[in-house]
């Protein structure tokens, strides 16, 4: 695809996406949509060139495993042109706001999964992006399909999960709507019926909103959910799924060096801050392309993955990609600190939370401790899809309410101090002991 339309045929909204170049404090930002969290090492290379010759060279690992080039200039239509000449572009141009389907990074290579992911994972993008009606859901409809990995992210919630199964030794796959695969299964299909499954929900949930519901959740709070499958149930037979419960994911395993099923390993790092910058894609994807298959991978925890390393190249992969500047272990305080953009880029934020992060992560170092904390500008979490186990809220400049995660409460959770600095912040946890909240 070498054409781009004119953004009166994309579908309105806030969010950025290849073809819809949206403004910030400081420039435009373009979002590049990764099938599977995926990229090819030629790809990555055209996001860099992209990131210099068009913007200010920033790139940004997001939350759901897509990239980000921030601070485009009046460029922005040479720059989404390169990226289509990439190959990175969605099937249909209106397909591009509906390329929300997240795995798990480590889809088809993990050492616990159930099955592999990635060729339901392909059907599923296809739909997506060229069944026309699906061009009428949300830039945040999503949808997660779980293989059963070790390495995978099981708490950010999507308007329909799947999740891998076996019942008598055949494949099946559980589901939900609204919610995560640690929640309890609405129903069960066998694997075969998986993608008639995703079109049947997506097709009956656009049957049913009106379009102010934007999400499965939204929908559910004026429908019954027993109602909802009931109509499901007409269009694909459901099976009953009551005992099955989602084993925990392995926390870490998106940072190191990791066995896969088979001879080979993956090496994880990750970006400081969801932050990269041309030179450090750059380098990681000819490393790529030196030491595992020419592709890198990114996760959800805002870090990437190079797949199919040799054993004895691991520690030298990894070693390197330290040496690009990411982080290489979790004991690093930053590899446990997600921030958003903050002021510098975001009129919405109170605070500069990416240098606010970095003083946390040295305050963190010097008292030994990995605490897992947000830094949010405004009261969005535009950096986090689930609530932290802390949260800093900024109120002011260089100023945060803290807060700690309570599954009985709303929002960030339990205010536990207000108006803190980040220096008043260290005192304070010197105060206190550790916690379960300490990485």
């Amino acid at each position: 695809m070498n054409e781009h339309p004119s953004s009166s045929v994309i579908r309105p909204s806030g969010c950025p996406g290849l073809l819809r170049v949206v403004q910030a404090l400081d420039g435009g930002i373009c979002r590049v949509k990764l099938d599977g969290g995926s990229i090819q090492a030629d790809q990555a290379d055209a996001v860099a060139l992209a990131a210099e010759r068009f913007a200010g060279g920033v790139i940004e690992a997001t939350n759901r495993a897509n990239l980000q080039i921030r601070g485009i200039g009046p460029q922005h239509d040479a720059l989404i042109e390169s990226l289509l000449n990439a190959g990175l572009g969605p099937r249909k141009p209106a397909g591009d706001d509906v390329r929300n389907l997240m795995l798990s990074p480590s889809a088809g290579i993990d050492r616990q999964m159930l099955l592999d992911t990635r060729p339901l994972a392909e059907r599923i993008l296809l739909t997506l992006q060229t069944h026309e009606r699906f061009h009428e859901l949300s830039a945040k409809f999503a949808v997660q399909l779980d293989g059963g990995e070790g390495l995978a992210m099981l708490e950010h919630h999507h308007d329909l999960w799947l999740c891998a199964l076996v019942r008598d030794g055949e494949p099946w796959l559980a589901f939900g709507l609204a919610g995560a695969p640690l929640d309890k299964p609405d129903s069960a299909v066998p694997l075969a019926l998986g993608l008639g499954l995703v079109v049947a929900v997506l097709e009956l949930f656009l049957d049913l909103a009106r379009p102010d519901q934007t999400r499965m959740r939204h929908l559910l709070a004026e429908i019954p959910r027993d109602e909802l499958l009931v109509q499901l149930a007409r269009r694909v037979p459901l099976q009953p799924c009551p005992d099955w419960r989602r084993g925990a994911s392995i926390d870490g395993l998106h940072i190191g060096i990791h066995s896969q099923h088979d001879d080979r390993v993956y090496v994880g790092a990750a970006a400081p801050l969801g932050r990269l910058d041309a030179v450090m894609l750059r380098a990681a994807a000819q490393l790529a392309r030196d030491k595992g298959d020419a592709s890198l991978r990114f996760s959800p925890w805002q870090s990437l993955l190079l797949p199919n390393v040799r054993r004895e190249d691991a520690h030298e992969v990894l070693a390197r990609l330290e040496e690009l500047g990411l982080l290489g272990s979790v004991d690093q305080p930053l590899a446990q600190l997600i921030a958003c953009t903050g002021s510098s880029g975001c009129g919405k934020a109170l605070a500069d939370t990416k240098a606010d992060a970095r003083q946390l992560a040295e305050l963190l170092q010097r008292q030994g401790r990995g605490l897992k904390v947000h830094l949010s500008g405004c009261p969005r979490s535009c950096a986090a899809a689930h609530v932290a186990p802390a949260t800093l809220l900024a109120v002011a400049p260089g100023r945060y309410d803290l807060y700690f995660r309570d599954a009985t409460l709303p929002g960030f959770g339990a205010l536990q101090a207000h108006d803190l600095t980040i220096e008043a912040l260290g005192h304070w946890l010197d105060a206190r002991p550790r916690s379960p909240l300490d990485a």
